[in-house]
């Protein structure tokens, strides 16, 4: 397979004996690079993982996480499998995988024993010496850490072709244009019960999650590569529709969710989608006569958007959806003060002022909680509701600089990524940073990438953004210029 290295500072090291460098037109060097079985394997478990996690109830039982984490034992195996048939280790430079791994050194460095007991100052939190104030969840975060690390660099190495990189993607379309197909109907025949057997008293489901806000997040991620493929040009006309019924699906499942945050992430996700429309290193570098053309097809993709926020919202109401039209505008239940988001998140805000450096531990907000709630107590509260100020109460200034660094990194590289002339990479690249950029914007309200399956579509959605040029098809780029040069002719 053919592949190409457009940026050496971020490239996967593969041993000279198994790649062949071909020096092609216009500075590009392919390589062919030769995947053992190991590594078709790899790439194979961590496809199969995107879907069974979501399937899992959205992998949140110890059960479902106790296959997830197989799964990446498994793919370490196959990984030194392969390491051992090529004759070296092949890793990623992508610098994403560096804040996975502060996060996971800041959980060992809270498992310390450097607090005295005494010191802890309220009686409702268990004594402890370590620095977090619940040992045993900060130990269970840094196992999951550490396993969405695994699947993370294995996509950014084992998606190492244009083949793998369309496989990847049209998986997860697929997937999620069949995940939202079963979540309308289950909500139709058997809305209070998961797979029509199931009942959750104390939660609201959809489709296979457990917590409707994260069936939506979800769908946030999925449907983001085929509108991202759609409002960039880059597949063909006659495939349009298709990509766009699967992402109006997926958004439609979504609002029927009744999940506010969703919502607003959706149309934050479409308005991301039109501002980044014209931004890039190759329009700009196009001639002034091609202006009009242009702003003619930005135009036409502004109204894409809204006739596309039309018809979803139209189509919600057919389909009497309007409890999660209403739902924008209502407010939370006053009958009872603690059921709101704004006292979640005034007591999150007086346990960041007293712990403000290094956190009170990764996963141990559910347990401080109740020892600063200023209200009646008869709830355990086990998420803030908002990742970015639980970030601060779990990791402190610490942990905050590392998920800055993070959102930083992600997108100055996606964005570099889609100066790509490559029309799929291109699209690719634009869908994944929209998927992600609505994530960051429901983090404000939920909690969706505390649900594994959740963050592990993230971070493949991230990988797809930031990978390097390895996936561009740089033969199908030099067969579409001359046919264009030769219509600019006629």
């Amino acid at each position: 397979m053919t592949t190409s290295i457009l940026s050496p500072e971020n490239s996967a090291l593969v041993l000279p004996e198994t790649q062949a460098p071909i020096i092609q037109p216009a500075g590009y060097t392919t390589y062919r690079i030769r995947h053992t079985l190991a590594s078709r394997f790899a790439f194979l478990i961590v496809c199969v993982a995107i879907i069974l996690s979501a399937l899992a109830y959205g992998t949140v039982h110890y059960w479902a996480l106790a296959i997830f984490f197989l799964g990446g034992i498994s793919i370490m195996i196959l990984w030194l499998i392969d390491s051992w048939r090529l004759g070296s280790f092949r890793v990623s430079r992508n610098v994403l995988q560096l804040p996975l791994v502060g996060m996971f050194l800041l959980g060992v460095v809270q498992l310390l024993p450097l607090r005295r007991p005494e010191d802890v100052g309220t009686h409702s939190i268990p004594l402890v010496s370590s620095l977090s104030f619940d040992p045993y969840s900060t130990r269970f975060i840094l196992i999951q850490v550490a396993a969405l690390l695994i699947y993370f660099a294995a996509v950014l190495v084992f998606t190492d072709t244009p083949r793998r990189l369309r496989l990847l993607v049209r998986t997860i379309t697929v997937f999620g244009f069949f995940l939202a197909i079963f979540g309308l109907t289950q909500s139709f025949t058997s809305p209070d019960k998961v797979y029509w057997l199931r009942e959750l008293p104390q939660s609201q489901a959809f489709g296979p999650f457990i917590n409707r806000h994260h069936f939506a997040g979800y769908m946030e991620l999925a449907l983001a590569l085929p509108l991202g493929l759609v409002f960039t040009g880059a597949i063909e006309k006659e495939k349009k529709f298709i990509y766009l019924f699967a992402a109006g699906l997926m958004a439609v499942a979504l609002i029927m969710t009744n999940s506010r945050g969703g919502i607003i992430s959706l149309l934050a996700e479409v308005v991301f989608l039109v501002a980044t429309m014209g931004l890039g290193r190759h329009h700009r570098k196009r001639k002034s006569s091609e202006k009009k053309p242009r702003i003619k097809s930005a135009a036409a993709k502004a109204g894409l958007a809204l006739a596309l926020v039309v018809a979803l919202f139209g189509g919600v109401v057919l389909l009497g959806g309007e409890d999660a039209l209403t739902r924008i505008v209502g407010s939370v239940n006053t009958d009872d003060p603690t059921t709101g988001r704004a006292h979640f998140w005034g007591v999150t805000v007086d346990i960041i002022r007293n712990h403000p450096f290094i956190g009170t531990g990764l996963g141990a907000f559910g347990v401080v909680y109740t020892g600063y709630d200023s209200r009646n107590g008869m709830y355990r509260l086990e998420q803030a509701h908002n990742d970015y100020l639980q970030v601060l109460s779990d990791g402190g200034v610490v942990g905050a600089l590392i998920g800055l660094f993070f959102l930083v990194s992600l997108f100055r590289m996606g964005f570099a990524r889609r100066e790509s002339r490559d029309d799929f990479r291109r699209g690719v690249a634009t869908g994944a940073l929209a998927g992600c950029f609505a994530v960051f914007i429901h983090s404000f309200f939920d909690f969706t990438l505390h649900t594994t399956a959740n963050a592990l579509l993230f971070l493949v959605l991230a990988a797809l953004a930031t990978i390097n040029g390895r996936v561009e098809d740089v033969q199908s780029r030099r067969k579409k210029r001359p046919r264009r040069n030769s219509e600019a002719a006629v």
